[in-house]
């Protein structure tokens, strides 16, 4: 983690606006930044900040209204269908807040799940097996969701965002269905995550865990209004 990191993703002058009837809505107002390969970012702001289409930018699944995203040197807005899935599949690990996985699949199952959309297909367990066990769960891979806790589940989530080696990972209010116990473990997770060189991008509106994050940028209506830079963790 030494020496001088290149930009990953660079944001200049991002606006999202959409159309409500009659109404226009500026989710976004011109958003600026810059995210380096490695770092641990989180974005807070309050509901209507801004944050979640932010996300949903950075993630490709949305597409700004206009300026510019920039993922490793390429523009975003130039890419078809065809490559943004691509990058979603290859590039962008996604973690939620409800864990979306399926019920009737065993944790090793949805953890595989994202090789079976890969290019090329793969139904190789041995890595999700391996992801399994980094995440605490090397005793659990035939359990069904209904069969683990909260933590264990967002664990699975994790593993499973983790399969396909994304460059980045996404993590959407990922502690806010666990308990105050559990939350610590999932973020002290995406801290070994991180210090193994995993980019994490976390979006929040609570300050104890964007305490773990080294830098933290703060959104309301539509806006940075402060970008601050930590270099330490809570943890």
């Amino acid at each position: 983690m030494c020496g001088k990191k290149s930009n990953m993703i660079k944001v200049s002058g991002l606006t999202k606006e959409y159309q409500m009837g009659d109404t226009s809505v500026l989710a976004l107002r011109g958003v600026d930044f810059t995210i380096k390969h490695n770092e641990f970012v989180a974005i807070m702001g309050p509901s209507g900040s801004g944050k979640s289409t932010l996300m949903n930018i950075i993630g490709c699944l949305d597409k700004p209204s206009d300026g510019s995203y920039q993922l490793n040197g390429q523009e975003v807005a130039s890419l078809d269908d065809d490559a943004l899935s691509a990058v979603r599949n290859k590039e962008i690990g996604f973690v939620f807040q409800s864990f979306h996985l399926l019920p009737r699949l065993s944790a090793l199952q949805n953890v595989m799940l994202p090789l079976r959309f890969a290019t090329p297909p793969s139904d190789d367990t041995r890595y999700a097996d391996t992801l399994l066990t980094r995440v605490g769960l090397g005793t659990r891979q035939d359990h069904r969701p209904n069969q683990l806790s909260g933590g264990q589940r967002q664990r699975v989530a994790i593993a499973r965002s983790l399969v396909n080696k994304p460059a980045i990972l996404l993590a959407d209010e990922p502690t806010g269905a666990l308990d105050s116990k559990t939350s610590v473990e999932i973020m002290e997770l995406f801290t070994e995550l991180h210090l193994a060189g995993q980019t994490i991008i976390l979006v929040t509106h609570e300050e104890e865990v964007a305490a773990y994050a080294q830098r933290v940028i703060r959104m309301r209506d539509g806006e940075i209004v402060e970008i601050e830079e930590r270099g330490v963790y809570a943890a």
